[in-house]
């Protein structure tokens, strides 16, 4: 049985490489995104920045499942472009990641063999430069607590880097928040010795 991960590999910032073949240019973006929302406002940005470019081809893998994942070959033959785009994704385990590889033809025919390894190898120069992160795998919880535990409760948030989704402050507090799977047992126990405090997974 595989064991449960803790963390997963993405990256923090947007990268960008390019690579030459035989008159095309193909340059590639490394961007960092959580959503298909912010993948398509990310996808438009590049196609303004680059309207004349023959093809805008991409792949993204989201979640920390990941099992959300898109690749498109852009008017390329079928299979040479969105794949080898994915598979550097896959080859760094990375998520949360999108790569868009723009390209300008430069008169000569790649052939599918040089059109993979073009693709392949702008993908695999961009995840070079842009670093890696490990991010922790969180579980979200929902607490409920009286106003006059908030230190308690937000103490315990702070010294287990949890992440604050959603808070609503009353004379009766919600919170939701993300625990470390690393951590989750450590916070459950400590959550639960705190009187008359409800806590539930969401």
């Amino acid at each position: 049985m595989q064991a449960e991960l803790e963390y997963y590999n993405t990256i923090e910032k947007t990268g960008t490489a390019e690579y030459k073949d035989r008159g095309s240019k193909f340059i590639a973006y490394a961007i960092p995104v959580d959503s298909i929302d912010t993948f398509k406002k990310k996808l438009e940005e590049i196609k303004k920045e680059h309207p004349k470019a023959t093809h805008h081809c991409f792949a993204y893998r989201i979640g920390t499942d990941k099992n959300v994942f898109r690749v498109s070959d852009d008017g390329e033959p079928s299979g040479t472009a969105g794949k080898p785009i994915l598979g550097q994704i896959d080859s760094k385990e990375l998520t949360d990641v999108l790569i868009v590889v723009v390209r300008y033809f430069g008169g000569t025919l790649l052939g599918v063999p040089g059109l993979i390894n073009a693709y392949k190898s702008a993908a695999a120069l961009v995840l070079q430069v842009t670093p890696v992160i490990q991010r922790p795998i969180e579980v979200n919880y929902g607490l409920q607590f009286d106003y006059t535990q908030m230190n308690e409760v937000m103490m315990i948030v702070k010294q287990l880097n949890c992440t604050m989704l959603e808070q609503e402050m009353n004379l009766f507090c919600r919170i939701l928040i993300g625990i470390p799977k690393s951590r989750q047992q450590e916070a459950l126990y400590r959550f639960a010795e705190i009187r008359n405090l409800d806590i539930k997974k969401s």
